[in-house]
């Protein structure tokens, strides 16, 4: 018997305003975060520009104590992903952690909060990420608490949407045809 992977698409809007407490920049990012329960794998992928100061490190927090507010520890790499690009205002990064890996999390505190395991945290780092409860932050040399952040929120599967199109139409319809 062979397992189907079931990946799990994110999007994420990063700006000043949506940090906590907000920060006045120009500065914007968006990007994807894709997780595949079957590969343990978390894929990133950001664009950001308009930073006033210079990147220092990035990174996902998680989890807050609301859904899409508030703030976290850090959940993954520390004190940055690998590879990010860092003493810029503007730039992207794509990478692939491996959720099996301790190095793919704030080892060991992440690690230690949920279970000890690599495999518990990437169970927490998913519920956390699925409730809308984790957000990618770029810190900079102009506000070393993050300069930008944004939540990641779930990208309806193309079947979703066209079932939400269908029922929408049909609705009109009947509405129509009592008028």
């Amino acid at each position: 018997m062979t397992a189907h992977a079931a990946v799990f698409e994110y999007s994420v809007s990063l700006d000043g305003p949506s940090e906590s407490p907000p920060v006045t920049s120009s500065g914007i990012g968006s990007g994807t975060v894709n997780y595949d329960d079957v590969a343990h794998t978390l894929q990133l992928q950001v664009s950001f520009s308009g930073l006033t100061g210079n990147t220092t490190v990035s990174h996902i927090h998680a989890p807050t104590t609301s859904p899409f507010g508030g703030t976290a520890g850090v959940a993954t790499t520390t004190p940055s992903f690998a590879g990010f690009p860092a003493g810029v205002t503007a730039g992207s990064y794509s990478n692939t952690l491996d959720l099996t890996l301790a190095s793919s999390y704030n080892d060991p505190s992440y690690i230690n909060a949920n279970g000890g395991t690599p495999a518990g945290a990437e169970s927490a780092l998913a519920a956390a990420i699925a409730a809308g409860r984790a957000y990618w932050n770029i810190h900079s040399t102009f506000a070393g608490g993050g300069e930008i952040r944004g939540f990641l929120v779930p990208v309806p599967e193309p079947s979703t949407l066209a079932l939400l199109g269908l029922g929408a139409g049909t609705l009109l319809w009947r509405l129509r045809r009592k008028a």
